[in-house]
């Protein structure tokens, strides 16, 4: 290959050291995967019936015709009409606050790298707890999760403003206010019963489960493996142009190559976007854009988002946040942890001198559905602005104008074709016969 036999490396740009790149990935760094149990997965991932008031799906966030994210800043979970940019609220069921975080993209979240999830990391593989895992769980709560990703999956079902709903609107959201969450009874059991009360979940899980032989042995990590078994298979990330590269399949442009040897050398980029998902999996302050309600608990009243604080307590982590994968990045608009640019290339400029950029940033790039609250309290709080500024390490990079194009164009060669339509696609209907989000 070109990156790593010696007598090819003048096809390499001259900036970049070729030990610098990534390998190509290869079927050893995912999880094999049943199909079966990814089809029943799919089923479930695009079914309303998992939330409280059986409107919102785990699609209607994470969708794949807009990037597996949903196309806005903040999303509107439940209390929302609609899909993506076109979602408003529902003047029946009207939202408390928006998702306090952007919603990430689910691209290669089977891979084995990916030991850490969520933004601010609270989820974790962890081998030395009995459940191999750690969460703002209790241990007990969560067993028979099969992987990380699948652990992911039970947090959207019991947030308020996700899919759970608030308060008395029905009988998860009651079962979460009461912190009945495992056990019988419990939401996780509850959401359970509503699967299996259906005919056709019944027979795939019976299929493709050996330890279910009935409705009543269905229960809510039979559902969380699922899903996550589908996001695994259906999202597969390793066929873009620049893995083509890699495997020495074709050239990449001039301007990308260009913004490859800026990537892995000048610029600084793989110092954090490092490996083969262009992720280091750690957390850093960057002083993106604090937007939206923060991350408050319910007795604060401030829209602050520290970040990987809330999660450590470690000062040191203040307004730190994980490091994303870049892969489709292009395709997953908007960015930043609040969602603050719409544009890649806008973000790309924003990023490289974070603190100076962001006293001058402009909210009028924000992609929100009409929603009366105070999107904008911690851009208008000088102190707040002053700590998140502060909390950067990384020093300012300058890049022309020409060379934050080349890089652009560099990011747009991480966009794979085959993983934006996925394996399986979108199914026309589900067991629940609800709306499928599309």
């Amino acid at each position: 290959m070109r990156l790593f036999i010696l007598g090819l490396m003048t096809l390499i740009p001259s900036h970049i050291v070729a030990g610098e790149l990534p390998a190509p990935v290869t079927d050893a760094d995912y999880r094999s995967i049943a199909k079966a149990e990814a089809e029943l997965g799919q089923l479930l991932f695009y079914d309303p019936i998992l939330s409280g008031n059986k409107e919102v799906a785990c699609a209607t966030c994470h969708h794949p015709r807009l990037g597996t994210s949903d196309g806005l800043s903040l999303g509107i979970g439940d209390g929302g009409i609609g899909l993506g940019p076109d979602r408003v609220v529902d003047p029946n069921n009207l939202p408390e606050q928006r998702i306090p975080r952007n919603a990430p993209a689910l691209f290669n979240l089977g891979a084995h790298e990916f030991t850490v999830l969520f933004h601010d990391g609270r989820i974790a593989l962890d081998p030395s707890r009995s459940s191999g895992l750690r969460t703002p769980l209790d241990d007990d709560m969560v067993t028979g999760f099969a992987s990380l990703l699948s652990a992911q999956t039970m947090f959207p079902v019991l947030s308020a403003d996700e899919m759970a709903g608030h308060y008395s609107e029905n009988d998860v959201a009651k079962a979460v206010r009461q912190g009945l969450l495992t056990g019988k009874g419990g939401a996780w059991d509850i959401i359970a019963r509503r699967v299996a009360a259906l005919p056709d979940y019944v027979e795939h899980f019976t299929t493709v489960y050996p330890h279910i032989g009935s409705a009543d042995q269905i229960g809510f990590t039979d559902i969380s493996n699922a899903i996550a078994t589908f996001m695994e298979f259906e999202w597969r990330s390793d066929t873009s142009p620049f893995d083509a590269f890699l495997r020495d399949q074709q050239e990449l442009s001039e301007l990308a190559s260009e913004g490859m040897a800026l990537f892995y050398g000048d610029a600084g980029c793989s110092t954090c976007h490092s490996g083969a998902f262009q992720t280091d999996h750690n957390f850093h302050a960057m002083a993106a854009p604090q937007i939206g309600p923060g991350k408050a608990a319910r007795f604060e009243s401030h829209a602050k988002d520290e970040g990987r604080f809330r999660v450590t307590g470690d000062p040191s982590d203040l307004y730190k946040f994980r490091t994303p994968s870049l892969r489709n990045v292009a395709i997953t608009a908007p960015y930043g942890h609040a969602g603050s640019h719409a544009s890649l290339q806008a973000f790309v400029k924003d990023h490289l001198d974070a603190v100076a950029t962001l006293k001058l940033y402009d909210p009028a790039q924000l992609v929100l559905p009409q929603l009366q609250v105070d999107d904008l309290r911690a851009l208008e709080d000088s102190a707040e602005m002053s700590a998140i500024a502060t909390a950067v390490e990384q020093p300012p990079v300058h890049l022309t104008d020409a060379d934050i194009a080349a890089l652009t164009a560099f990011l747009n060669s991480l966009t794979d074709p085959d993983a934006m339509s996925g394996r399986l696609g979108v199914p026309d209907t589900v067991p629940s016969g609800l709306k499928v989000p599309n």
